[in-house]
């Protein structure tokens, strides 16, 4: 009995692939003023961290630039708080 044949790898099959996990595009806040326009910018960057397109100790601190942001629009000082939304955006090379 010849063990020769043995050692042969038989027909190859292609390596199996895992497809890449779905992603799911973030549901955005819906109005307008600072509340809705800092909110939509915050579910970006969430996004972004989540997906690896920003790294967690950038998103962190534009986050806590939104943060700001959001104090001064609850304070009821819209224009700071945009102003304040335009100037992290900037920051961080959002639009």
């Amino acid at each position: 009995m010849s063990l020769v044949g043995a050692c042969k790898p038989g027909a190859s099959t292609p390596p199996v692939v895992a497809a890449p996990a779905a992603v799911v595009a973030p549901v955005l806040p819906q109005g307008s003023g600072c509340g809705p326009s800092i909110a939509r910018t915050q579910a970006v960057v969430d996004s972004d961290v989540t997906t690896g397109n920003l790294n967690a100790p950038v998103g962190e601190r534009f986050s806590a630039d939104l943060r700001r942001a959001s104090e001064a629009c609850g304070s009821g000082n819209e224009r700071e708080a945009l102003s304040l939304l335009a100037a992290a955006k900037a920051r961080y090379g959002y639009r």
